[in-house]
């Protein structure tokens, strides 16, 4: 059996727990503890190791998701998940501009260790004082220097919208 290994990952709140619950056929494995430092003033759980979800594409190929904690004091587990990944999801809470600085730093991360195909997925862009995807993409400019990488308004909470984003990624970058 063919698996592509999908790295899903972005700052703390992208929603990466989120996307991969939506998007997942099994019960999603997630490891979200009670948030005890200032992630808590944002939400009452963060991810402390990993998400898992798996998607079958045809009865001998299925996507293997993997989420990543947003928190940079968990990035070992970045390395870890990232080692043997194919591909990944990088998501940005545009309505917290902080966010953004968060994702560019998991991206250079992941940059400096591998250059696997990505995409940029824009999660609560109908918020109020959500950032447009010009300026997010002005803010992001030097990850897509090198390369053409698609930027795309992703809710996570929807699956249709979750697997378009999926869907973009695997067109322009395998055989599926």
């Amino acid at each position: 059996m063919e698996i592509l290994r999908i790295l899903v990952t972005g700052g703390v709140g992208a929603p990466k727990t989120s996307l991969i619950h939506t998007m997942s056929e099994i019960e999603a494995v997630d490891t979200d503890n009670k948030a005890t430092d200032e992630v808590a003033k944002l939400k009452d759980k963060t991810t402390v190791a990993l998400d898992f979800g798996r998607l079958t594409l045809a009865p001998n190929q299925s996507i293997h998701l993997y989420g990543t904690p947003g928190q940079a004091r968990f990035d070992f587990m970045w390395d870890i998940l990232l080692e043997n990944a194919d591909a990944y999801i990088l998501l940005i809470d545009t309505s917290n501009p902080g966010n953004i600085s968060q994702s560019y730093n998991i991206y250079q991360f992941i940059n400096q260790r591998t250059t696997i195909p990505m995409i940029i997925g824009l999660t609560h862009t109908d918020c109020f004082g959500a950032l447009s995807r010009e300026v997010v993409a002005k803010t992001v400019e030097g990850i897509s220097s090198t390369e053409e990488v698609p930027i795309m308004e992703v809710n996570t909470n929807e699956r249709d919208s979750s697997i378009q984003l999926l869907k973009t990624l695997l067109k322009r970058n395998f055989e599926v």
